[in-house]
């Protein structure tokens, strides 16, 4: 006989996206070092070009139910404080939307962000960067595709009988609080390894985290530690490594792993506009991700997979999650001569 417990009701509402009432879990993407504003706001503007819009899609465990697919785009611009400044204003706005789980449930999200790029080392042309963001998010799900034991009567179920259960309002809304601090430098002029450190929380609100309204779950804090690093060991190989830790909750998560590329040769006037990338990562007793990245002329994309290691690969089959990003990136106005190389160039 078919059943579902209330219990695994409230279960699937909270934990359908990876929040669990005692280990909330935010969504998050394999490819971490792309999502800026969703890693860190103080990393907003530590690149080379002063423009970037992304789009992400990440579908995951499809092999086991109803795949968790999460679609996001964001966008960022840097200006400089002044015509001789080095010092920089960096803005962007991130939306997302994520659904999973068997009663669908949705959360969208949009966080709009503001980070200042503050020059401190001309030896080292080092930088140290400020970001904030405020987000508004609300969670949904569909009570019509739950069912409960009072439903089967006789061995047959029928969704007209009563669930005599007292089920939550099926939305929800939020408002955050995150901010980050980063450190970025690269220890010589001709730029040929940049460094970056940073630590960053999220929920600083403790927004009330319940579709009942309890006003004693709170959505956790969020903190988060990131790290990278470029280096050109030739004029057109490079390689880059990558680092991740978060803590939310009883859930955290340590993923690592690195790239190694080859760029066409820079000209005079102009950047490389020819990239392409391979590497893997590690998401600790979770997954390895290989990655495959492709830049040409601002247009880059990129492509990673999850092979699922952890107890679940029984059930997984090995089968984690497929994650494609996607973004065009360029120095506007194209005439503009100021410092194209103040940061670390990542693709």
């Amino acid at each position: 006989m078919k059943t579902k417990h209330l219990f695994y009701f409230l279960l699937t509402c909270l934990a359908a996206t990876r929040n669990v009432l005692y280990a909330q879990a935010d969504i998050h993407f394999s490819q971490f070092y792309e999502t800026t504003i969703l890693r860190n706001p103080g990393l907003m503007g530590v690149s080379a070009e002063n423009f970037k819009v992304s789009g992400y899609y990440r579908n995951q465990w499809a092999s086991i139910a109803n795949p968790y697919q999460t679609a996001l785009i964001d966008g960022e611009y840097r200006f400089p404080l002044g015509s001789m400044s080095r010092d920089f204003i960096t803005f962007g706005v991130l939306g997302f939307a994520d659904q999973a789980g068997d009663l669908d449930q949705k959360i969208t999200g949009i966080y709009p962000s503001l980070c200042l790029n503050k020059f401190i080392d001309e030896n080292n042309n080092a930088y140290l960067s400020f970001g904030v963001t405020c987000g508004y998010l609300q969670y949904s799900f569909d009570p019509s595709k739950a069912t409960f034991n009072n439903q089967f009567q006789g061995g047959v179920f029928s969704p007209y009988n009563a669930t005599f259960e007292n089920i939550p309002a099926p939305k929800m809304t939020l408002m955050d609080l995150g901010a980050g601090l980063n450190f970025n430098f690269s220890p010589n002029d001709q730029n040929e390894g940049s460094y970056i450190l940073g630590v960053s929380g999220y929920h600083f609100s403790q927004p009330v985290f319940s579709y009942y309204r309890s006003g004693n779950i709170t959505n956790n804090i969020r903190w988060n530690v990131n790290a990278d690093m470029v280096h050109n060991i030739s004029q057109t190989i490079v390689f880059q490594l990558h680092a991740n830790w978060a803590q939310q909750g009883t859930y955290n998560e340590s993923m690592f792993g690195g790239l190694l590329g080859w760029q066409k040769p820079e000209s005079y006037s102009s950047h490389t506009d020819f990239e392409i990338y391979a590497g893997a990562l590690y998401r600790m007793n979770d997954a390895i991700i290989p990655v495959f990245k492709m830049k040409v002329q601002g247009f880059g994309i990129g492509v990673s997979y999850d092979v699922n290691t952890s107890s679940l690969k029984e059930a997984s089959q090995r089968q984690g999650g497929l994650e494609i990003t996607l973004s065009i990136s360029a120095h506007v106005p194209k005439n503009s001569g100021y410092k194209k190389t103040v940061c670390p160039r990542f693709f």
